[in-house]
Formats: structure tokens, sequence, C-alpha cells
């Protein structure tokens, strides 16, 4: 490789990483997905405005050298495999799957619903629009184009509202996790027609069968046996090189079998990610490493590809942005039907399935790139996206202060408040907790309030950071949310995301059938506890009653009231 060339690929780097970084983190520190202040790096330094503005200072930072366009492609490619891989991580399989019920049904609606709009939508455009493929696949791709959803970026809204832990958080998460398995799917079949140009039924059937047989060994055998060896990897840097060459693996089987990389590194994911010892700890690494460096620079070169101004058709973006929005929020809103989620929480739960965010980029990216669309296409779909995740967030936050007033104080259980656990480890503490709660007039037995929450908390941890933990279960036979307060002293592991351990433990309780408390109970004691503060008076309290005492003054200074959609 000659010098120079070694020379613009490094300086490429320099200006992609470090504009895309610093612009994303901005968007970031407002509230907004720091995929679109990445994306519009590119725009910025592509055709789309530096090229119109410094025609010669475009050419010499990104000249059209074979080479040069080859080495930023193929690092690019690299971040967009390992945040499949990532992504992966995020998908519980197994919690979709013991919430099956309405997890599945919100997911299989959400995805076919607006699928089959796109899909129909897609055949009536005009045929200067399709990509070197037939209608039919054109029409199936922007269909599952429209229908993907993003995790990683209502996982983190989510976090950022303290609603991870709750209910309302884990079937979000659980319909996400069918959906992208399906929305996946759905594309590897797409793209395996692609490779013919048209529409072949007996093709769609052998891709569909190899897909579902690789992704149907990978989530049962494949992950059983990867839980094991990772529960024998006993230092932390090699289960993260063992998780990367696991991704490279499963994307070079799906590959040479006929089925895209990308695919393969999303299920290397899950199959990692439902590892029992791989800790929150690490998954937070994994992310750090491949968000902070190789998925930046991949949205960044994004822009680099297509000139944003020639390609915007109004009327086609508008169009793809309002189906893909519309279709997922109907969609999710109809799966939701028949649940026992509030009307408050089922509008909530649509409202989360809409943003399209990365994957919804990255599929228009490799699309692109086997001539499945057109660049207007393209960038209606990236448009769509980015505008999608803007949306979300205020969009969502809303919906959730929706809820009427209520006092947080009415529902807390001061004689069951414990001031030292004495057990010391999760189960233990529960059992202890549910024992001081179960023995309060008016409210369930311990045993049953024990395996109600401990069934809830092997469904999905509830340590938050900074050593709090708050379980939680519904109760059939229960009148109104309660909640109590419990410390440790020494701290009990509750694998919190920053590996901490919790020495403040806050158990609820709501009915099975109540109209939205759990949420904004939840999110208050998460807020609260946020505070450094706060957490030091808990923590340097005297005996039970000065704990009471401390805890009450912190909800009455922190402003106890807060919208819920009923008590």
């Amino acid at each position: 490789m000659p010098e120079s060339q070694l020379s613009i690929f490094l300086i490429q780097l320099l200006i992609l990483l470090g504009m895309a970084r610093t612009i994303g983190e901005l968007f970031k520190r407002y509230g907004q997905p720091p995929v679109v202040g990445e994306i519009l790096v590119g725009i910025i330094l592509g055709p789309t405005i530096l090229g119109r503005l410094s025609p010669s200072l475009y050419q010499n930072l990104f000249p059209p050298d074979p080479i040069q366009i080859n080495m930023l492609n193929t690092l690019a490619w690299l971040g967009v495999l390992l945040l499949l891989l990532a992504t992966g991580l995020e998908v519980d399989v197994s919690t979709a799957w013991r919430e099956r019920g309405p997890a599945l049904r919100i997911a299989t609606i959400g995805v076919f619903f607006p699928l089959i709009v796109g899909f129909f939508f897609a055949l009536s455009l005009p045929d200067h629009l399709l990509g070197r493929t037939d209608r039919i696949i054109f029409s199936l791709f922007l269909g599952t184009a429209i229908a993907i959803s993003a995790i990683p970026i209502i996982s983190r809204l989510l976090y950022d509202l303290n609603l991870l832990k709750t209910d309302l958080g884990l079937l979000i998460l659980s319909a996400y996790a069918v959906n992208d398995l399906l929305g996946w799917i759905i594309f590897t079949v797409i793209l395996g027609m692609a490779t013919t140009g048209r529409f072949n039924p007996i093709l769609i059937l052998t891709i569909l069968s190899a897909t579902i047989v690789v992704a149907g060994l990978a989530l049962t055998i494949g992950r059983r046996s990867i839980d094991r060896i990772i529960s024998r990897l006993r230092l932390p840097g090699i289960t993260l090189t063992f998780i990367f060459c696991l991704g490279l693996l499963m994307g070079a089987l799906t590959q040479v079998i006929g089925i895209h990389a990308i695919f393969g590194f999303f299920l290397a994911g899950i199959m990692a990610g439902g590892a029992r010892d791989l800790s929150e700890r690490t998954r937070q690494v994994i992310n750090q490493m491949v968000y902070a460096i190789l998925v930046p620079i991949f949205f960044a070169s994004i822009g680099l590809r297509v000139d944003f101004i020639k390609n915007f058709d109004p009327l086609l973006t508008f169009s793809i942005t309002a189906i893909a929005i519309l279709g997922k929020l109907f969609g999710a809103w109809l799966g939701a039907g028949g649940s026992d989620l509030s009307k408050e929480d089922r509008y909530a739960l649509a409202i989360a399935h809409t943003p399209g965010g990365a994957m919804e980029v990255v599929i228009a990216v490799v699309a692109l790139q086997f001539g499945l669309i057109t660049h207007p296409i393209f960038v209606a779909i990236v448009f769509a996206a980015i505008s999608s995740s803007l949306l979300v967030g205020p969009w969502f936050s809303w919906s959730i202060a929706q809820r009427k007033v209520i006092n947080v104080l009415d529902f807390f259980l001061p004689r069951a408040t414990i001031d030292d656990l004495k057990s010391g480890d999760r189960k233990g503490a529960i059992a202890e907790i549910a024992q001081a709660v179960g023995e309060l007039e008016r409210l369930p037995d311990s045993e049953a309030i024990f395996q109600a929450v401990w069934m809830r908390e092997e469904l999905m941890g509830t340590g938050l950071e900074k050593g709090v933990a708050v379980p939680h279960a519904r109760i059939a036979n229960l009148d109104r949310p309660v909640f109590t307060l419990a410390r440790s002293t020494t701290g009990i592991d509750w694998d919190c995301r920053d590996g901490s351990p919790a020495r403040i433990i806050f158990l609820l309780l709501t009915p099975k059938r109540e109209e939205g408390a759990q949420v904004q109970i939840l999110a208050t004691l998460a807020r609260i506890m946020s505070q450094k503060e706060n957490q030091r008076r808990l923590i340097e309290a005297g005996d039970k009653e000065e704990l009471i005492k401390v805890f009450t003054d912190i909800l009455r200074s922190e402003g106890r009231m807060v919208r819920c959609a009923g008590s």
C-alpha cells in the first residue's frame, strides 16, 4: 500500500470518527439518538454539502480511487457486522419465549401489518424507482425495511426514563426480540432471492428453510453450548475475544451457505447474550467498544455514498416516513389488543415500536449494495429512520406523562422496612423482604409474594445502577400497589449494569390489572436513588425508624406527587 493512501485513510478516520463522536454525543446530551448526528456528519462531509461547497476539498479528502474507497468500506462493513452482534446481545429470546403470549402476538402483528402496508405501497411506485430486481422482491424489501424496529434506541430510552426494569419495559423488549428475529429472517430470505433477480417460490422455500434451520439450531443447541463455554471462561478479556470470534465464525458460516453474514453475526449475539454467566458489565463493555469506534464510522460513511439533495423526493420521502411510523404504531397497537395492558400502557407500547433507527439504515445500505433499491428510495428510508428516531423520545415521554397524579407515599409500607438484611444473595433477600410484607394485614402470604417476585426476577433481573435494586411482581389478590424498603449493609450481587452490589432494595407489589401505577412508582424510586446524596443518607441512617424518616423526607423533598394512570 502506498504511504499516501495510508495517510489519506488515517485522515479520513480521524475526521469521520472525531466529528461523528462529537456530534453524536451532542445529540445524546439533548436526549436524541447519537446515530442521527453520526449520519449527519456523513451528509456534511459527503457530496451533499462539502461536495457542493468545495468540490476540490471533497475530492482531496475522499478521492474516487477504488483502493481508497474499499479501505473505508471494509472498516465500515466491520462496523455493520459488529453492530448486529451487539444488537443480538440485547435480544433475550428466552424471556420473549416465556412471555410468548402477548410478546409473540405484538411482535408478529407488529411486523406483518406494516410489511403488508409497505408491500402494497411499493407495488404502486413507478418503475424508475425500482432497483435492479423484480418488483415483487423490491416490494417485499420495502415492506420489511418499513416494518423493522430499532431495539438499541428503545432500550436506551427505557433506561433514560427509568422504565427498563418495569413490566412494560419487559414486554416491549420481549416483543422487540421477536420483532427483530422475524424481520431479519424475512430480510435474509429477500437477499437470497435478490441473487437471482426474480421472484421464485421454490427458491423462497429453500432459503427460508435454510434460514429457519440455522436460526433454530443456533437458538437451541447453539445457545446451550455457548452458555456452557462462557461459564468456563473466567477472565472477562477472554470472554470478549470469544464472543467476537463467535461472531466471525457464524458470519462466515452463514455467508458460505448462502445466507448473508449479517444474519450470522446477529445470531451470534443472541447466542452469547443468552449465557447466564455473561454479566451486565461485560455486555456494557462490548457495547462501548462497538458503539465508540466502528459504528460511528459506519454511519458517518453513509453520507459519503449518496447525494441526499439530488436524490431527495419530497412526496416519496413523506409517504415512506408516514407509512413506516404509522404502520408500526397501528401494528403494535393491534397486537397488544386482548392483553392486560391499560389503554395508557398499550398506547405507550405502540409508540415504542415506531423507530426504525440504525436497523432500518443498515437494511437500506445492504439493499443499495445489492441493487434492490435506487438512491431516492435509499434517501427516503434513511430520512424515515432519522425522523422516527427523533420523534420517539418526546412522543413516548409524553405518553408516559399523560397519567393522573398520585401520592407515592400512600403506597409505602413503613412497618415492613428492614434496616439490615441478613441474606447475602438475591433469592434470600427477596424471601426475607417477602416475609416482612406477608406478616402485615390484608396482604398476601409471604410464600405467594416470594414466588411471584422471584419468578419475575428470573425473567429479567431488577438491579439498577449505583447499588439499587427494585424487585417487583403483580399479585392477583392485591387491592392496591404497595412497596417497602430494605437495606443491606454489606451489599448483594444483583447483576447491576455498573457491577456494583445492591445496598438499597425496594420491593414493589401491584395488582394484576392495575392501571399503570407500577411504571410511575418504579420510575420515581429509580430517579430519587440516582442522586448520590440520597443514597448516602439512606446508607448512613441508623436504626429502622431513622431509615424510614430519611426515606420519607427524601420523597417529600424530591416531589412525591407523580403522574400515574390510576391507583
